[in-house]
């Protein structure tokens, strides 16, 4: 039997949850910035560095996902070319799901957050579905 992927063990945990959970995703890409210093556009054009920038955010129930893949053949019709996926659970409250508005506001938040640098509390995969560690 094959080892599960990281998302795999996503989408089980969530669903084991007794409450409703809604997953969020914030697609991001590596971009240089204006003012980057020739050492820093060298590592760029070595496929190093940059800054990541939030390109689509979305919200899906566990059950609406079956395998990374999926995820990412969805999300190259819908948004740029991406290259990481930052992902959190938001769990509902008294076996209701989270609201829209709820949903609204955390992925609000989660995008501020990556743009901020700040996304410790997020699960981070490279487009192959590999974990990547920033923190």
């Amino acid at each position: 039997m094959a080892e599960s992927t990281v998302f795999e063990q996503l989408l089980q945990a969530a669903a084991a949850q007794p409450d409703p959970q809604r997953l969020l995703f914030v697609f991001a890409a590596a971009e240089l910035p204006a003012d980057a210093t020739p050492v820093q556009r060298e590592r760029f054009a070595q496929g190093r560095g940059g800054a990541l920038e939030p390109l689509a955010c979305v919200d899906r129930r566990p059950d609406e996902l079956s395998t990374f893949e999926a995820l990412v053949a969805e999300s190259r019709t819908a948004s740029p070319p991406w290259q990481v996926v930052f992902v959190a659970g938001l769990s509902g409250r008294d076996g209701r799901p989270p609201s829209d508005q709820e949903v609204d506001a955390s992925l609000t938040a989660m995008v501020n957050g990556v743009r901020r640098g700040e996304f410790c509390g997020c699960l981070t995969l490279d487009a192959q579905g590999q974990p990547l560690e920033f923190c």
